[in-house]
């Protein structure tokens, strides 16, 4: 099972690395970003979208741990009301 495991990512991280680079090698045409008044300089459209998709991989896992921590939180609150209630 765990090889299994193992398999199935390695195939989603192949497919991953594949489509990335297909979208990359298709992407090629300068474009220049204007964010409230800042204008970049001209750079491939896959660069922004690669920098958003890095930043989002890395932040994602924080804000679901942070989600996952206070859902914890809430239930051992809940928890010890039951049982302060059932005394």
């Amino acid at each position: 099972m765990r090889n299994l495991k193992r398999l199935l990512v390695a195939l989603f991280v192949l497919l991953l690395a594949a489509v990335v680079l297909f979208f990359v090698l298709e992407n090629q045409q300068p474009v220049s970003l204007v964010l409230f008044g800042w204008s970049a300089p001209a750079m491939p459209v896959a660069v922004p979208v690669l920098v958003a998709l890095i930043v989002g991989l890395a932040i994602g896992p924080f804000l679901g741990a942070y989600g996952v921590l206070r859902s914890k939180r809430r239930i051992r609150a809940s928890a010890r009301e039951a049982a302060l209630a059932s005394k």
